[in-house]
């Protein structure tokens, strides 16, 4: 079979390590939820009210990654650098399997 060629690039593969082995895990997607940590947003001054608020859910692209101890690329010019950071979680079996067998407990 002759080499494809690609009209455009395709992305590049985004992986984070998994603690406690040398194993990596593949970053297809990031899904994140908005107005959930009631200090930020009060320090961002815009304090949640839960009782006519709902979160929002937002997504990011996989190329955000930053492994531990990274460096983070930002403008030199900045003045107020507003970072967050979050932990990503994989579950090492289907959403639906995991609330089946929780539901049999």
């Amino acid at each position: 079979m002759s080499q494809s060629t690609y009209v455009f690039a395709p992305p590049p593969a985004y992986f984070a390590a998994v603690r406690g082995t040398r194993q990596r895990l593949a970053v297809n997607r990031l899904f994140f939820v908005g107005r959930n940590y009631h200090a930020h947003a009060v320090e961002m001054g815009r304090p949640v009210d839960k009782a006519v608020e709902v979160p929002f859910y937002f997504t990011k692209s996989p190329s955000t990654l930053v492994e531990i101890r990274g460096t983070v690329p930002y403008p030199p010019q900045t003045n107020d650098y507003q970072h967050e950071m979050e932990l990503v979680v994989a579950i090492g079996a289907p959403g639906s399997a995991s609330a089946r067998r929780e539901r049999t407990r």
